[in-house]
């Protein structure tokens, strides 16, 4: 079999991965606190044929080897936690992170998850939730029935108004948890990230000190995602397919020619 056959089949692969990886982007530019994905390429191992250095004779040396290529792939997908726009929503309890940091929520196996979508709620019980699955935000605050007007301060401290009192009663401190490397979360839907062995260990800390960013009441992270650019790097992929299929269809015809004449 022609090794040029093999090594486009490596292209298709890698491009279709990366249409995969742009088309993932491209379906969560308007989801809140999302970060896109790259897609990271490599080339597959050569067949020395040639050592660069190897003796050509006994005074010369090859000044360059021959080695064959055998095609590339995807060997992994690269968050880029680049900060979003800020979008203002005018709700209590919505919160963006002007800065680095993710909020810490509560999964119901006990374990802690991380996310940059500021997008709150309550429950039944007045306590700060996602809105979507109802994961408590870490540490877990509980808004009184009572009160009328729920303001957080640049460095996460949360008080209320409570009817029928004057001073603002102070409900509790939110807390923002940043990593040595955000690249090595792992995303595991429903804006959420996990802690992994390559991300290091959770550093928590007030908002606004120890380099962790700022809360804005009232406004969200919109998604990092740049339409643009994304289609732009969609005409490339999508080229660079039809290249490798244009250099299978050369192959075929070649082979094709071979088998007439011979």
């Amino acid at each position: 079999m022609h090794p040029a056959l093999w090594i486009s089949k490596t292209g298709l692969d890698a491009a279709q991965t990366d249409v995969s990886v742009i088309s993932n982007n491209l379906a969560n530019a308007s989801t809140v606190g999302f970060k896109k994905d790259r897609a990271i390429f490599e080339d597959l191992l050569y067949q020395n044929i040639n050592q660069p250095g190897g003796r050509s004779s006994a005074d010369t040396e090859l000044p360059s080897g021959l080695m064959l290529g055998a095609g590339s792939k995807v060997v992994a997908t690269q968050k880029s936690h680049t900060q979003g726009n800020m979008i203002t929503t005018e709700n209590a309890l919505d919160m963006s992170i002007q800065g680095d940091g993710f909020f810490e929520v509560l999964q119901p196996d006990g374990t802690i998850a991380y996310t940059r979508n500021g997008q709150f709620t309550l429950n039944d019980q007045g306590q700060i939730v996602t809105p979507g699955a109802g994961f408590l935000l870490q540490p877990t605050i509980t808004v009184p029935n009572d009160a009328q007007q729920i303001t957080i301060s640049q460095d996460g401290e949360i008080s209320a108004t409570i009817r029928g009192q004057a001073a603002p009663n102070v409900l509790g401190q939110l807390t923002l948890t940043n990593f040595i490397n955000p690249t090595g979360l792992q995303p595991i839907g429903q804006n959420l990230f996990v802690e992994t062995a390559v991300s290091g260990d959770p550093q928590q800390g007030i908002p606004g000190l120890e380099g962790l960013g700022t809360l804005a009441q009232g406004s969200l992270e919109t998604s990092n995602v740049n339409v643009t650019e994304e289609l732009v790097n969609l005409i490339e992929s999508q080229r660079l397919y039809e290249m490798n299929s244009k250099v299978i269809s050369a192959v075929d015809q070649m082979l094709g020619q071979v088998i007439q004449q011979l």
